[in-house]
């Protein structure tokens, strides 16, 4: 998914009159068949010698808990979907170079056979690039730990870490195929180049790496929205990416581009929109605009996916941010990734689910819908406060001592904090600079927190007041998300990546804390106030589980953690207010919420909504 919508108007609509299109088979029917094929022709995918008119919409597993795979599925097959798109992100594959994790919340294969039973056809797409707002667009951070790695090029050790991690996502997935009896029936090959670069020869050898791994067989093709032209390979189908308003003239150009096409695929249609930061909260188009559209497409034989179906919820630190120039606008997303979709973040369905059911069950002949299954019980919390709490320099371990500040990957840290320490002398009144802020830094003179500086921004430097012969200097960096789509994507180290300066005197002697903040540290408790950054803990009891949504808003900035879990982010410049709890991270009786304030050591109250709460408080 891209930050720009695809220009959009017509097309012939005798293409397809060639071919009856068919209604999806139950895909338990197709395993008594000796063999199955998946191929393009006349504008249609081909499955085993039938056109099929793909209605797909894309979910990711990685937002959505792994309790709540088959009920979100369900409600895709009952909304008139026989196909779901999925994205697999790399850094949540291989977190650590050579550690694999295809479990729990990241198992892949589980996720698609789920689908399979629901009834799904799957579009996969494994990258290794994906954009999709998630952290560096997928990428782990481990690929720049030693040194500049060229990604999304032909850079032999980018290619090499690549090919190694589709080569076990292939041994995962191969099974799978529709040729070997299951779900898949085609793969995406990168994801939207052409917004990116122009090399045909990285774009094949993508194409080999895919095929390589076993993941071959089925339909390969590439997407892309404005870049149709630099990223296509001649061999494989295009399909597009447009927003409401711009179908007709996607495909038209889509057909200009290649009179001959093989497939008509939507590869990519915005029903609604992300949050970013401090930016309004996007409600997406009229529906009117988007049924009128959708049946444009229905009408003309062609194939659709709606981007999103179900945004979900992008989990502790796991947001990405856009980029738009060099050396501004960078722009991070919210945790919630509700994306205004059909269904929601809690996994209702809304007023568009609905009415896009009515829509496409008219282009499903003869095919019942299953009903829509049962919502999940909404709770609302009563209000409870947080009495209990620890300063987050309590949780400080040894340092690492270098002459300059260690960015996060020379740390070996993908997210999270990083403290840098160091002494800064006096007395003088005089300008810190810090170079570049990546992403929020929050300034201290001995323990008093005296400023920030906020990347968004574009603020990088600060007049400080140091009275003494000498003061000690932190700077507490956060992560605010890595960068996934833009210019600066290949280049966006976090941390203290440039010298530091007071009064143009570059800064030496630093210590380096991690901080990854991955779960909660164990703390030593105490009902009093906490000095500095602080955790601060409390409970709530509940008689029965059900989804809740928590009102974070009398909280500055932030995390968030339930019974555990890494809910997320908290900012209260919003447009994101709350966050979406799901019932099965709750428990019967006694729940345990652990927040980490940045901005203020007073326990603040934490109430429960009926539903997600919007307010921008900044511009």
């Amino acid at each position: 998914m891209k930050c720009r919508y695809f220009v959009a108007a017509v097309l012939l609509s005798w293409l397809f009159a060639v071919l009856p299109l068919h209604a999806v088979p139950a895909l338990s029917e197709t395993h008594t068949r000796a063999a199955h094929t998946a191929t393009v022709g006349d504008g249609h995918f081909i499955l085993d010698g039938k056109p099929v008119q793909i209605i797909s919409g894309s979910i990711h597993f990685a937002r959505v808990p792994r309790a709540e795979w088959g009920d979100r599925l369900r409600k895709a097959r009952a909304m008139g979907l026989n196909a779901i798109s999925v994205y697999v992100f790399w850094n949540v594959q291989e977190p650590h170079r050579g550690q694999w994790d295809f479990s729990g919340q990241y198992d892949v294969a589980r996720f698609i056979r789920m689908a399979q039973q629901a009834g799904l056809y799957v579009i996969l797409r494994p990258g290794p690039y994906a954009c999709a707002e998630w952290s560096m667009g997928g990428y782990p951070a481990w690929l720049w730990k030693d040194g500049r790695v060229k990604i999304r090029s032909s850079d032999p050790a980018y290619l090499h870490a690549a090919q190694d991690y589709m080569d076990h996502l292939g041994q995962q997935l191969k099974p799978l195929l529709w040729t070997h009896g299951g779900p898949i029936i085609a793969v995406q090959v990168e994801n939207e180049y052409g917004s990116f670069g122009k090399s045909r020869a990285y774009l094949e050898e993508v194409r080999r790496m895919v095929a390589g791994a076993g993941l071959g067989g089925v339909v390969l093709y590439t997407a892309d929205g404005p870049g149709l032209w630099s990223g296509s390979l001649p061999e494989l189908p295009e399909a597009i990416d447009v927003g409401p308003g711009g179908v007709e003239n996607g495909v038209k150009q889509l057909l200009a581009y290649r009179p001959h096409s093989k497939l008509v695929y939507v590869a990519e249609y915005y029903p609604g929109w992300f949050d970013q930061w401090g930016q309004p909260h996007h409600h997406g188009a009229p529906l009117k605009e988007q049924l009128k559209d959708l049946r444009w497409i229905l009408s003309r034989g062609y194939s659709v996916n709606l981007y999103m179906f179900h945004g979900g919820t992008d989990w502790g630190f796991m947001n990405g941010a856009n980029d738009n120039a060099a050396d501004t606008d960078y722009a991070p997303q919210t945790t919630s990734y509700d994306y205004a979709a059909p269904l929601n973040e809690a996994g209702d369905p809304t007023p568009a689910y609905y009415a896009f059911r009515k829509l496409f069950r008219q282009y499903t002949p003869g095919h019942v819908l299953p009903p829509v299954p049962a919502l999940t019980p909404l709770i609302t919390i009563p209000a409870f406060r947080l009495p209990l709490a620890a300063s987050l320099w309590s949780d400080l371990k040894r340092p690492r001592v270098s002459a300059s500040p260690l960015s996060f990957a020379e740390l070996g840290q993908q997210t999270g904090f990083v403290l840098y320490r160091t002494e800064i002398h006096g007395p003088a009144r005089g300008t810190l600079d810090v170079g570049e802020a990546r992403d929020y830094d929050i300034v201290y003179l001995n323990g008093k927190r005296v400023g920030t500086l906020d990347r968004r921004l574009c603020q990088h430097a600060m007049t400080l007041d140091v009275r003494g012969a000498s003061a000690e200097l932190d700077i507490l960096v956060e992560d605010m998300g890595r960068i996934n789509y833009g210019p600066l994507l290949p280049d966006d180290p976090k941390g203290l990546i440039a010298p530091v300066r007071w009064n143009g005197e570059r800064l030496t002697g630093w210590k380096n804390y991690s901080l990854p903040m991955q779960r909660v540290p164990r703390l030593s408790w105490k009902t009093q106030t906490a000095a500095g950054p602080a955790f601060h803990r409390g409970t709530f009891t509940i008689e029965k589980t059900g989804d809740t949504y928590l009102n974070v808003s009398e909280i500055g900035k932030g995390l968030l953690w339930v019974n555990g879990h890494a809910i997320g982010r908290i900012w209260n410049i919003g447009p994101q207010q709350s966050d979406y709890v799901p019932a099965c991270w709750l428990h019967k009786g006694k729940n345990t919420v652990t927040v980490l304030d940045l901005d203020s050591e007073k326990d603040a109250e934490i109430s429960g909504a009926a539903q997600a709460v919007y307010q921008v408080n900044a511009p």
